[in-house]
């Protein structure tokens, strides 16, 4: 691909999804990186510094206003190219995951940021995204180099998985991101925009925690390798970061 827009990568998956993308042997000629304070995003800034393709974009994403703005600097970047990979990453957790515990405002909080946000990014994104499938060669094919939204998700965003209940704020928010990715995959079947809800697993962040068995490193090899791999049978599908297809 020639162009990725990440979002929330001052720190965890997004900064790891960065610096792996950077290191490739043949890395995008654009990788743009959004975070919400670029002074307190010390390790971006100096890959960014070190890498000529990377963008920083200083946004906080609840600001849905500003999203024109933050389009115009990818567009004339890519230019006539588009953009071929909006990756919807940042999120928010809430600690507490009981009904007697849940607060209004945590439930509307984690709704926006893990839901609203990404859903408005598609919106606003979706004509880059469209010139850059339609650039695309084999207009019968659908994978990351030509155009594609990735939207990360969680196995807690499962219904079919959920055995343990709880976790009210992330567990619906997540869920109706998935109702979101199967009904854009739906919707830009036609222009070839593939789309798909991703599971990077239970990794090692600020969000994850101490105790998950998986570092960043291992999840983003993962991730990449299974990016790599998408086509157009996987448009509409949650997966895994090792390619695994899960139940919605």
């Amino acid at each position: 691909m020639k162009s990725i827009l990440i979002t929330g990568c001052n720190r965890g998956l997004g900064l790891g999804l960065v610096k792996h993308l950077a290191k490739l042997p043949q890395p995008p000629e654009n990788i743009f990186a959004t975070c919400r304070d670029r002074s307190k995003a010390k390790e971006l800034t100096a890959l960014a510094e070190a890498s000529k393709n990377i963008h920083i974009i200083e946004i906080d994403l609840v600001e849905t206003k500003n999203y024109d703005k933050i389009v115009q600097v990818v567009s004339e970047k890519v230019g006539q190219d588009g953009l071929n990979v909006l990756f919807n990453n940042a999120g928010t957790s809430s600690k507490f995951t009981r009904l007697g515990l849940v607060k209004e405002e945590q439930l509307t909080e984690t709704f926006f940021v893990n839901t609203v946000v990404p859903i408005l990014l598609s919106k606003a994104f979706l004509p880059l995204l469209k010139t850059a499938a339609n650039k695309y060669e084999n207009k019968s094919e659908m994978n990351i180099h030509r155009s594609a939204i990735i939207n990360m998700s969680s196995i807690l965003g499962s219904i079919g998985d959920n055995t343990t209940g709880g976790f009210y704020p992330y567990r619906c928010s997540k869920a109706a991101l998935n109702a979101a990715t199967k009904s854009m995959s739906v919707d830009f079947k036609e222009d070839g925009i593939l789309v798909t809800s991703l599971h990077p697993g239970w990794v090692r962040t600020d969000m994850g925690g101490n105790n998950a068995p998986m570092d960043v490193d291992t999840s983003i090899s993962n991730i990449i390798n299974t990016l790599n791999s998408l086509t157009e049978k996987h448009t509409g599908c949650f997966i895994q970061h090792d390619g695994k297809i899960l139940p919605w």
